[in-house]
C-alpha cells in the first residue's frame, strides 16, 4: 500500500481546499498514481478538483441494502459490489477520485461495509499516494480503512475556534485506534506573524506548525469561475505555501 496523507479540520477552515492542493502538488510533481478520497459526507472535494460526481460509495451501499437480492444471475454479492465500486471510481490523467458520500441509514450494514472496506484497502494498494479529505470526526479512517495514516495534516484557519477543533481531533486519535506516523499543523488565512495567544494554544496541542497559508485572491477567482484547483497557477501564494508543506511531508517519508 502507498502512503496515506489524511487531511482533517473543522468545516470552513480550508480543509478541502488544502486537500485538493495536496493532490495538485503530487500530480504537478509527477508523483503518481494518486487516489483522492472524499470521505466527508458533505462531499465537495470533486468540485474543487473540477469533477462532477454522479455516484458515490454511499449510493452503492444504500442501493444494495434496498434490494440485496438484486444481484445479477451468475454473480455472487462480493463480485457484484466490487463491480459497482469500480464504476464509481472517476479516472483522470493525473489522479483518480473516490467519493464515499452519504452516511449509513438504519439497518445492519456489516456485510456490505466489510466488502466495501476490503475493496477500498485493495484499491489503495495500487496507488503511490492516497489523499483523504476527512470529516472532523475522522470516522472514515477508523471504520473504513486499516487505520494507518502516514501523515496527518491538521487544518485550522487563523482563529482560536478552528485551533480548538484541531485539538479535539488530535485528542480523539488514540480513542479511534489510528496509527498515525507523522502529523503537522497547517494554518490557513494566516498573517505574516502569528500572535502569542495563538502560538500558546498550538504549544498546548503539541503539534508542530508545518506551514502557514496566506489569503490568496486567486482562490476566490477560481471559485467564482467554477474552476479546478488543478488549474491554479504555480506562482499563487497558496500553491507556494502548500508546496512548502508538501516538501516537509515527503521529507518525512524519506
Amino acid at each position: 500500500m502507498g502512503k496515506v496523507i489524511a487531511v482533517a479540520g473543522k468545516g470552513g477552515t480550508g480543509k478541502t481546499t488544502t486537500a485538493s492542493q495536496v493532490v495538485r502538488y503530487l500530480a504537478a510533481n509527477g508523483v503518481s498514481p494518486v487516489l483522492a478520497v472524499d470521505a466527508d459526507p458533505n462531499s465537495n472535494l470533486g468540485e474543487t478538483l473540477g469533477i462532477e460526481v454522479e455516484k458515490t460509495v454511499g449510493d452503492i451501499r444504500e442501493g444494495f441494502m434496498k434490494d440485496p437480492q438484486g444481484v445479477p444471475s451468475g454473480m455472487d454479492k462480493v463480485n457484484y459490489l466490487e463491480l459497482l465500486m469500480n464504476q464509481v471510481i472517476i479516472e483522470r490523467k493525473d489522479f483518480d477520485l473516490l467519493v464515499m458520500g452519504r452516511q449509513e441509514g438504519q439497518g445492519c450494514y456489516c456485510m456490505v461495509n466489510n466488502i466495501l472496506n476490503r475493496f477500498t484497502e485493495e484499491l489503495a494498494s495500487s496507488y503511490k499516494y492516497m489523499v483523504v479529505d476527512n470529516e472532523a470526526g475522522m470516522e472514515h479512517l477508523s471504520r473504513r480503512t486499516s487505520g494507518r495514516v502516514d501523515y496527518l495534516l491538521l487544518i485550522t484557519d487563523y482563529s482560536l475556534r478552528g485551533l480548538r477543533a484541531v485539538k479535539r481531533i488530535h485528542d480523539m486519535l488514540e480513542d479511534l485506534k489510528l496509527d498515525v506516523k507523522h502529523k503537522g499543523l497547517v494554518v490557513t488565512r494566516a498573517p505574516e506573524d502569528l500572535n502569542g495567544t495563538f502560538l500558546a494554544e498550538v504549544k498546548e496541542i503539541g503539534v508542530e506548525i508545518v506551514g502557514t497559508v496566506p489569503d490568496d485572491p486567486q482562490l476566490a477567482v477560481l471559485d467564482m469561475e467554477k474552476g479546478s484547483m488543478m488549474d491554479l497557477a504555480d506562482e499563487s501564494a497558496s500553491a507556494q505555501a502548500v508546496g512548502g508543506v508538501m516538501e516537509k511531508v515527503l521529507a518525512a517519508f524519506a
